[in-house]
């Protein structure tokens, strides 16, 4: 169980990064019925550490916490620190691969990850501006430009900025369950999910539309995930032709509207999975899949597991059904 969390910042770290981690695992959200973690942050040289903006953090912690934690999080380094990483951060994160706990690195945070050596054979990636150069680097590394974020075992990297919010999201998923996770992006009000490759799906919250005329549309289909829903029929709930709903719908929501009610049925199968007991025929029948195979079939394609492992996994105890943050 993730309990602890270090986030760990050298001279030249980048504030946004940084804030991501904190804000995604360092805020107290046990209203949300969500537990909190031991967020510590650490440096090598305790002290004022200077950002890559004209302004230093003071940091009281060493890097000691950073070997206990069961997750440590490596911020973006700057460039000139790529060929030379901190031999003692190295041995953090070598130690940390080690005793199996999570890793995650934000954009070029990822470059001290590769330095370590743990990343060797594995699949990674980073800013999509500096991939070449990590491939060059490192060419033992499968180095993937295009993704948003790579897990491989218990190694996560991830892409430039905001990936990095994606990255942890679906950290929190795997850890806390799809409802605790997406409770959290709701409460940081994330945009619209992001599809950054076939298992990159994030639990995230439905969007505000722009277009006060779709927000009825959509909250109709979240009702409805049971029925066929057709463009046309769409449409004409929103009053609009198919093509310009369509287009409407893309301008708003980032993505057509089969995708979004897609992503929305297996959010609710999710939920039916950790907090029902439900039989997976049932489940398909609420979320529109019309049968269990099918509901297997999409299940599996976008996150990676079967209905049956997940439930194992995220089930809620009957009394903790309906709070997010218990799912063990």
């Amino acid at each position: 169980m993730l309990t602890t969390v270090a986030c760990l910042v050298q001279p030249g770290f980048a504030p946004f990064e940084f804030g991501l981690a904190c804000e995604a695992f360092g805020l107290d959200r046990t209203d949300d019925g969500i537990r909190n973690f031991d967020f510590r942050i650490v440096t090598p040289d305790p002290g004022a550490v200077p950002s890559n903006l004209s302004f230093s953090i003071n940091v009281d912690a060493d890097l000691s916490f950073a070997d206990e934690a069961d997750l440590v999080i490596v911020t973006p380094i700057p460039r000139e620190a790529w060929k030379n990483v901190d031999s003692r951060v190295l041995d953090v994160i070598r130690r940390a691969v080690d005793r199996g706990a999570w890793v995650l690195t934000v954009c070029s945070g990822s470059f001290a990850v590769a330095a370590s050596g743990v990343l060797s054979g594995r699949r990674a990636t980073t800013h999509w501006r500096y991939a070449e150069t990590m491939a060059s680097m490192y060419p033992d590394i499968e180095v993937d430009p295009n993704v948003l974020y790579v897990q491989s075992d218990r190694i996560i990297t991830s892409a430039g900025t905001a990936a990095g919010l994606d990255a942890c999201l679906h950290l929190l998923r795997l850890e806390l369950g799809a409802e605790a996770a997406n409770t959290i992006a709701r409460r940081m009000v994330v945009p619209p999910q992001r599809d950054g490759g076939q298992a990159q799906f994030i639990a995230s919250p439905l969007p505000v539309s722009t277009s006060l005329s779709l927000t009825p549309v959509t909250e109709w289909m979240l009702e409805n995930l049971r029925l066929d829903l057709s463009v046309d029929q769409l449409a004409g709930k929103a009053h609009m032709s198919p093509r310009t709903f369509a287009r409407r719908f893309k301008a708003d929501y980032g993505t057509t509207p089969a995708a979004w009610l897609a992503r929305q049925r297996i959010l609710h199968a999710q939920r039916l999975l950790e907090q029902t007991d439900l039989g997976l025929d049932a489940i398909a029948y609420e979320c529109g899949f019309g049968s269990a195979a099918v509901l297997r079939q999409n299940f599996s394609r976008v996150l990676g597991t079967t209905p049956t492992a997940y439930r194992s996994r995220f089930a809620c105890a009957p009394e903790l059904a309906g709070s997010p943050g218990m799912a063990s």
